[in-house]
């Protein structure tokens, strides 16, 4: 089964509410992704896929989880010089901060 030809970094930010944000904190630009875990299976086998987010050129990014459920967030190289390091923070879900 084919992989994404570009490194990228995986986030499991189980599940989360409605409403949750995550801020991203980026040392390089890259694309930044939140998805569902359907999403994240798709992505992951190269089909397509739906996700909130894009290219991040500042940091750090917002994003808020649109509904309640299992989350993904990937923070990827694709179109890019190279993968940034990276960090989530949850601001008012119930998850800590998660590191790469």
């Amino acid at each position: 089964m084919p992989k994404p030809n570009f490194r990228f970094t995986h986030f499991d930010l189980k599940e989360q509410r409605a409403g949750t944000v995550i801020e991203v904190t980026l040392s390089a630009v890259n694309n930044v992704r939140l998805m569902t875990a359907p999403n994240y299976q798709r992505f992951t086998e190269v089909l397509d896929f739906k996700y909130v987010g894009g290219i991040a050129k500042k940091s750090p990014v917002r994003l808020t989880i649109p509904d309640s459920g299992h989350w993904h967030l990937v923070v990827d190289m694709e179109g890019h010089h190279g993968l940034a390091e990276s960090s989530v923070k949850m601001i008012g879900g119930s998850a800590g901060q998660k590191r790469a």
